[in-house]
């Protein structure tokens, strides 16, 4: 009896260090996650739900159908979702998916939902777009080297022309977030082969880099802007102001910066702005009001120059709108804001055949 507690105890001791070495490889930063017993701390450090966040992301009550969306909306971009920032929406949904099926809730759905709303907002135009990845509740900070060698693939000139090693180094941040989570809950072994996949993409990624076609010096593109850009009202006019006076001095940049872009663009033929609304007040009021939001803007546009041929439309409410379903009705102004927006459809002389 006394040698069979005597080798359990060793067992138990070689566990506890195999679990130490698990530990430390992961290079965990935040030392709270560590903890466990009854010491354990319940700090917005250490992770726990505070009214900021839950007033965020307590709003998702169905995340499946809310991925639904957002898939279906990222589907819509076609060629201008393949890129990194469109690949890394793809991962943020795939990860939630699984996460969701795992039948996580600890919240990292809902802040892997937020980064693909982010994401798709920024790709529709309605927001800007960075490649700094968030501080979740949920993720704890690990391998930090790692993250450095993403941010290097990153910024490598030849990164923007390769799209596999966009896609590559996308998913291994996303990745590396996933891993983050799996170690804020203590389930290390399981971070610990995630941030083994990391590492194996990241060498893949940097040998698609070296195999990247790199256009010769001097190359440019007749087509300076895209097909559609999106700005969002909020940003270019005060509150619910449509007229050229209304236009906010971040408005006047976006849209100089827009003009610019446009009169250097010599295969551009015409340019149709499209004004949308929330779904809040009247019919006839929002489709007056998004008209003239267009109108402005196409006035603002041909009062820098731009001599292309344009049109103003008003359409009133967006269609599909934002799912937004809460009561208060500043969180849904603020939840609806991608609905109030300027689209731009610009067409090239190619596109007519």
């Amino acid at each position: 009896m006394k040698n069979i507690i005597l080798v359990a105890a060793c067992i138990y001791a070689l566990a506890g260090c195999a679990n130490t070495g698990l530990r430390d490889s992961l290079d965990i930063q935040d030392p709270t996650v560590l903890q466990t017993g009854f010491g354990t701390q319940q700090s917005t450090q250490a992770g726990a739900a505070m009214e900021s966040w839950t007033n965020v992301y307590g709003q998702i009550e169905k995340p499946r159908e809310v991925l639904a969306l957002l898939q279906a909306r990222l589907d819509q971009l076609d060629q201008r979702k393949d890129n990194y920032f469109g690949y890394k929406n793809q991962c943020w949904i795939d990860v939630a998916k699984s996460e969701i099926d795992a039948g996580d809730r600890w919240g990292f759905v809902e802040e892997s939902i937020g980064e693909a709303a982010h994401l798709t907002a920024g790709l529709e135009g309605t927001q800007p777009l960075s490649a700094d990845n968030p501080s979740l509740r949920t993720v704890t900070v690990l391998r930090p080297d790692l993250e450095t060698s993403l941010r290097a693939l990153i910024a490598d000139p030849r990164f923007i022309y390769c799209p596999q090693a966009q896609k590559q180094t996308a998913c291994a941040e996303v990745n590396l977030m996933h891993a983050g989570h799996d170690a804020w809950t203590r389930q290390f072994a399981k971070a610990k082969i995630k941030v083994d996949r990391v590492e194996s993409t990241l060498g893949e990624a940097r040998q698609s880099l070296d195999g990247c076609v790199v256009p010769q010096e001097g190359f440019s593109s007749a087509n300076l802007v895209p097909e559609l850009v999106a700005l969002p009202v909020d940003a270019l006019f005060a509150f619910n102001g449509s007229s050229v006076e209304s236009i906010t001095s971040e408005g006047r940049e976006r849209l100089d910066v827009l003009i610019a872009d446009v009169k250097r663009d010599g295969a551009l033929s015409s340019i149709t702005v499209s004004g949308f609304t929330d779904r809040l007040g009247s019919e006839a009021y929002n489709r007056r009001l998004s008209h003239e939001r267009a109108e402005t803007v196409r006035r603002y546009l041909a009062s820098g120059g731009v001599t292309a041929a344009m049109e103003a439309r008003g359409y009133g409410r967006a269609s599909p709108g934002t799912d937004c379903r809460m009561r208060d009705r500043r969180a849904l102004v603020a939840c609806l804001a991608n609905d109030r927006r300027v689209e731009l459809r610009f067409s090239h002389k190619e596109d007519q055949g």
